[in-house]
């Protein structure tokens, strides 16, 4: 592999596998979790990690969020452990300082790597929940990691810090546990995804649903999974984390020389050998069900919903709120950051904004290029400056 091609391959999923999380703890609920929808799940297990010393005085947890691929490994816990996804940010002496701060990252519910999802056992039914999973909700997942927190014994959070679809979960943390949030750190997230974005998630699903190994979600028994619906979902939403700069930059120069790799996908192009390797390497470790119902639970999110104002929803917020985007960001715009802003600015809610300069796109909170400044900026928030 050339240095060339091996720079066209790198992105924010380059150290991602499907190795053991070999630090994950989980912990189990077993009272039932009735969910914002209407259904209910008799009990719920969720899987998080954990990074530094909680204080004597219980005051220094920090919550991470994570986007709707991620999972509770947001960074290494020794030098011989894998990567995290957040590995630029989170550990001793980082912007999220380990040293100084407890952190938890749980994984969502709904997800794929040890918390209750489609792929987890119904203790009702003594089957996979697959298609019977109900739909959930950011709230749901907001409630289930209240549960973690309070099972943890800690009572008040330092800050809640989420990007993406993670940054909807520390909105939502903040509106709906008030009391419990001293700080609210929102990157490249919105109040509500664009239609635009929409319609990239309805053609995701639509390619998982339409594989014919997909069975109605019934796949877990079989001998085959959906995974070319996977990996096709994988490349369309692949596109909208990048930006137009970016793509030139990566692919221009050498666009008719792909990476020689091994895929059933089209590698005509140097972009196209790209995005099969991202999908291929996804569908590894991520399950079908988990990301239509998690690519749902970000889609229905909406603090704007049937007319309501963004700063009566935002309202009952009584935290610092640090608003990041990024300015090549078209899949979650800083516009949408803009909006929160203004809502909160109305209602004399403390806030501070930073838009970042960048040609990485909507994956640049997780790349190192503009860590400088953003990192600092949040180094600086946590510590009160």
């Amino acid at each position: 592999m050339n240095e060339f091609s091996q720079a066209q391959l790198t992105s924010s999923d380059s150290h991602r596998s499907a190795s053991a999380l070999r630090y994950a703890r989980s912990a189990t609920f077993d009272e039932p979790l009735e969910l914002e929808l209407g259904a209910r799940l008799p009990s719920v297990t969720v899987a998080y990690e954990t990074y530094g010393e909680l204080s004597p005085a219980r005051d220094n947890a920090v919550l991470i969020c994570h986007a709707l691929s991620g999972d509770s490994h947001v960074a290494r816990h020794t030098g011989h452990d894998d990567p995290g996804w957040w590995e630029a940010m989170v550990g001793p002496g980082k912007a999220i300082d380990t040293g100084r701060c407890f952190v938890i990252c749980p994984n969502v519910l709904g997800g794929c790597r040890g918390t209750t999802g489609p792929g987890s056992i119904n203790p009702a039914t003594h089957r996979r929940y697959a298609a019977q999973f109900p739909p959930i909700t950011v709230a749901d997942t907001v409630d289930v990691q209240r549960r973690l927190i309070d099972s943890l014994g800690i009572e008040n959070l330092m800050a809640v810090i989420g990007g993406s679809m993670g940054g909807q979960q520390a909105i939502a943390w903040a509106v709906r546990y008030p009391q419990r949030v001293r700080d609210c750190i929102a990157i490249a997230t919105s109040s509500r995804l664009t239609s635009q974005a929409l319609a990239f998630d309805v053609i995701g699903r639509n390619a998982i649903r339409s594989d014919p190994n997909f069975n109605g979600g019934d796949y877990y028994d079989l001998p085959q999974r959906p995974f070319v619906g996977l990996a096709l979902a994988r490349m369309i939403a692949h596109v909208t984390y990048l930006s137009h700069d970016a793509m030139a930059t990566k692919f221009d120069v050498n666009r008719t020389q792909p990476h020689s790799i091994t895929t059933q996908f089209e590698k005509c192009f140097s972009v196209g050998s790209y995005l099969a390797y991202q999908a291929d390497r996804f569908v590894e470790r991520f399950d079908a069900n988990s990301y239509l119902v998690l690519s749902l639970m970000m889609d229905q999110f909406d603090l704007e919903r049937a007319g309501t104002l963004l700063r009566k929803s935002l309202a009952p917020a009584q935290c610092r709120w640090l608003v990041i985007s990024f300015t090549s960001d078209w899949l979650f715009p800083p516009a949408q950051s803009q909006q929160i802003v203004d809502a909160l600015r109305e209602n004399a809610q403390p806030v501070s904004y930073l838009n970042v300069p960048t040609s990485s796109g909507h994956d640049a909170f997780l790349l190192p290029d503009s860590l400088d400044l953003y990192g600092e900026h949040v180094r600086n928030f946590l510590q009160g400056v």
